[in-house]
């Protein structure tokens, strides 16, 4: 099947449900400095995604989500200071733990497949 835009790829809506459930999570959150750098973190993942697509080659494609899944990282690991901060429990943090490792397992297939294959030079 042939992606006509970014809404159709997967690693962009899954991207989406990590940003609802982190919102959800942290809107009430006093720590102000905190939560703004989990909320861009978890910003940047879909719209590193979005904008890549949009970049026309696979090789310009490949260095956004690069860049979008070192930002799944980044959140990853400020789940885990939440955590330890007392923000979130465990069950929480197992939650949004899983909902990363996933979306970092789908963003490094669709590496592996877009240097695979050919969409413009």
């Amino acid at each position: 099947m042939k992606i006509l835009n970014f809404e159709q790829i997967e690693s962009w809506q899954k991207s989406r449900e990590l940003v609802k459930s982190i919102y959800k999570l942290f809107s009430g959150n006093k720590d102000f400095n905190f939560t703004s750098q989990i909320l861009r973190a978890c910003l940047s993942i879909p719209t590193n995604i979005a904008e890549g697509f949009d970049r026309g080659t696979n090789k310009e494609f490949v260095q956004y989500l690069i860049i979008a899944r070192g930002s799944v990282s980044e959140v990853k690991s400020l789940v885990y200071i939440a955590g330890d901060l007392n923000y979130i429990d465990d069950n929480e943090s197992k939650i949004l733990l899983d909902k990363c490792d996933e979306l970092s397992k789908i963003i490094n297939g669709f590496i592996r497949y877009l240097k695979q294959c050919n969409r413009k030079s």
